[in-house]
Formats: structure tokens, C-alpha cells, sequence
């Protein structure tokens, strides 16, 4: 008996023994395998380089080296998250409405928005599905947080409309062209007719064989990311590159084509890149608007993501709130603050108020009789078009006025 006890103690030991010798042996495979995979994906990533547009001594170091490179606009024009979106142009995150350069900026965007995309609904190295492609080598690629079309090669492609453009539109997109120029051609036919925005930051249009050149070169634009414009009316047509009205067309003939054709220069090492379009139609005055139909919906007050702070770049439509407000000193009016359904509707609901009421404040500190303003939100629970597409969306993060 004691000799079958002291048997089976052996057998159970060299069991346990062979069991935790198991255990350990397939513990360091475990972690020879996460090295080696941690080393892999370390040597990949050392591979890969960001160099900044127009950095030749990066991008050429980094060949030198066999490394990827990954060219993007300077670092110092890095957009915020969302901030292309929501018009977050260089240098006016210091600055509220009426302050620096944007006191005589004039830019007032189309309240009716007719094409808008910042392809965060698209894949990663996929062209945007909303885009028409041409020819050329393009991919959305993402870059601090957000996502841009990235050219890497001469190309082209359409913004195509179910109708022709209205008499007043407005263009705006977040552009990078280090090296030569974009072409848009509203009808289509980049010799006929075109609009150019250069690297450096020069502008040009271009009709019929007759040529108006904007004579300011900046520097400080080449290779970054800025936010470009167009604003035609009628006849008139003026570009403008951030805070800067670049070029002043009065007696200009734009086209209202359905289809905009856009033709950039890129190249691997000098890519252009695109991001948070937004194509919108204009009308009638906000007066002129308010005495029709009692309300009116503006698209140019812009504030900061998620934010009721009001950004710079509002400053042509908080004016023209305040000169209508002192021109009919009758009128009383309610701010009304609306969201898209991006959200929780508790959080739409608070926005949208705070939203409104910064807007009356900002009408106070202006001169306006707080008697004569009042703020509501409505989140959103009143949309002016369904939130199943970006335009719809962009269409119902507005503000409204309406005549008490």
C-alpha cells in the first residue's frame, strides 16, 4: 500500500511538473510572438516620415533612409478637429467678430446649402463618393482629425448639381497647393472660363480670353492649409483666401453651370489637398427675406465645434443683423438656435439655446435695445430638411430670425 502511494505521488508530480513546463513554455511562445509583432509594427512605423509641403530636404532624407513619406500641409496651419467644418480658418481662434483683419472682412455665405462634404462617411483611401472623378490619382486621407482628398498626381474631378447654380453662390473649401495652381471652371471648361488660386496665394480669373490677376503674392500661404472662397453675384465676383479679400471683380460674367470642374496640380512630393466643402446658394437681404415670410435662416454665424463661442468669420452677418436693426428701429426679433440630430437631444436642446443667446449678447454689446431681442432653441426638433445627408445636416445647423 505504501509502495502504491508513493507511486502515484510520483505520477502526480511529473504530471504537475509537465503541466506547468507546458503552461510556461507556451507563456514565452505568447510573448516571443508580441515582441516580434510589436517589432514588426515598431519597424513600419519608423518607416513612415511626415515631411511638411515644399520640405525637400525631409522628403529627400527620408528616400535616403528607404522611409515612407507622408507629405501634409506646414504644422503651423494644422486644422483642430472639426474645424474645418465648422470654418475654422489660420489665426482667428484668439479673435471674436469685428477684431484683426476680419473687421473688414465681407464674405457672406449662401443660406441654402446646395453641396457640403468633409468625407468622414467615406473610407480612407477610397475617392468621396459625392465627388465625380476625372482623371488623376486621388484618395481621402486623414490628418489631424479630420479628412481631406489628397492629389497626388495633375487631376481632376466635379462637384455635380441637380440644378444650375442660383445668381448668387458661394464657395468655400479648405485648400493646399504647394506647387502650381487649382482651376475651378464653373462651366465645365477650364478654357472658357476659370477661377485660379495659386500657390503663394495668388488669385486669377480668367473668361473668354480676358484675364483679371490678383497682385498680392503671400508667402505665408505656400504649402499650408487655408480656407479658400468665392462669392459670386450677378456679375460680381470676389475670392478670398482666409481672413484676406484677395481679389475684387465687378464686371465679371460668372457662368451657372450643374457641373464645377476642378483641375489641380499635385505631385507625390508636393500633393494638393481638399477638405469641408460647402457649396451654398444666396438670396434676398436678410431684410428683404424677414418682410416676405416674417423669418429668415442665416448660414453665417459660425461658432466653434460643439461650442456656443462665436468665431470671427461671422462678422459680415452680425453686421448686417445690427445695420437692419438700427435702420427699423420698429422691428423686434427672436434669435432662434437650431442643431442638426448629431447628438444626444438633451445636449442639442442646451447648445442651441446657448447658441441663441450669445447672439443676442453680441447684438447688446453692439448697441441693439436687449428690449427689442429674445433667444429660444429649438436642438433638433425642427429641422428645415431631413439629416440623412450632409447638406441636410449643414441646412439645419443654423440660425434664424424671426419677426416678433
Amino acid at each position: 500500500m505504501k509502495n502504491h502511494w508513493k507511486l502515484l505521488s510520483f505520477f502526480m508530480l511529473a504530471s504537475s511538473l509537465a503541466a506547468a513546463t507546458s503552461v510556461a513554455g507556451a507563456q514565452s511562445i505568447r510573448d516571443r510572438i508580441k515582441r516580434r509583432a510589436e517589432e514588426s509594427v515598431g519597424r513600419k512605423i519608423d518607416k513612415a516620415v511626415d515631411c511638411a509641403m515644399g520640405d525637400t530636404k525631409c522628403i529627400d532624407k527620408a528616400k535616403a533612409e528607404g522611409k515612407t513619406v507622408n507629405v501634409v500641409p506646414a504644422s503651423d496651419t494644422a486644422p483642430k478637429k472639426g474645424g474645418a467644418a465648422e470654418a475654422q480658418a489660420t489665426g482667428a481662434d484668439a479673435l471674436k467678430p469685428g477684431e484683426g483683419a476680419w473687421a473688414n472682412y465681407d464674405f457672406k455665405p449662401g443660406e441654402r446649402v446646395l453641396y457640403a462634404d468633409d468625407f468622414m462617411k467615406d473610407e480612407v483611401g477610397d475617392f468621396p463618393r459625392s465627388l465625380e472623378f476625372i482623371n488623376g490619382s486621388m484618395e481621402i486621407v486623414e490628418w489631424q482629425g479630420a479628412r481631406y482628398l489628397r492629389a497626388s498626381s495633375d487631376a481632376k474631378f466635379h462637384i455635380v448639381l441637380p440644378q444650375p447654380l442660383a445668381e448668387r453662390y458661394t464657395l468655400e473649401f479648405d485648400l493646399a497647393v504647394p506647387s502650381g495652381a487649382l482651376w475651378i471652371a464653373p462651366l465645365d471648361n477650364e478654357h472658357k472660363q476659370r477661377i485660379e488660386f495659386h500657390n503663394g496665394g495668388k488669385i486669377g480669373y480668367h473668361e473668354d480670353g480676358r484675364e483679371y490677376t490678383g497682385t498680392e503674392w503671400v508667402e505665408a500661404f505656400r504649402g499650408k492649409m487655408y480656407r479658400a472662397r468665392v462669392m459670386a453675384d450677378g456679375r460680381y465676383i470676389k475670392l478670398y483666401i482666409n481672413d484676406r479679400r484677395m481679389a475684387n471683380i465687378p464686371n465679371a460674367n460668372p457662368a451657372r453651370g450643374s457641373k464645377i470642374l476642378f483641375y489641380v496640380d499635385g505631385s507625390q512630393e508636393n500633393p494638393a489637398m481638399f477638405g469641408a466643402f460647402r457649396l451654398a446658394a444666396g438670396g434676398k437681404k436678410l431684410y428683404d427675406a424677414l418682410a416676405e415670410k416674417g423669418r429668415v435662416a442665416t448660414q453665417g454665424i459660425y461658432f466653434d465645434t460643439g461650442s456656443d463661442r462665436i468665431r470671427p468669420e461671422s462678422t459680415p452677418t452680425l453686421k448686417e443683423i445690427s445695420a437692419m436693426l438700427n435702420e427699423h428701429a420698429d422691428l423686434k426679433l427672436t434669435i432662434e438656435g437650431h442643431t442638426d440630430n448629431v447628438g444626444s437631444a438633451a445636449s442639442n436642446q442646451t447648445l442651441s439655446e446657448k447658441r441663441a443667446a450669445a447672439v443676442v449678447q453680441y447684438l447688446t454689446e453692439h448697441g441693439i435695445d436687449g428690449g427689442r431681442l429674445s433667444a429660444k432653441g429649438f436642438g433638433a426638433t425642427k429641422p428645415a430638411e431631413p439629416n440623412d445627408t450632409p447638406e441636410g445636416r449643414q441646412n439645419n445647423r443654423r440660425v434664424e430670425l424671426v419677426k416678433m
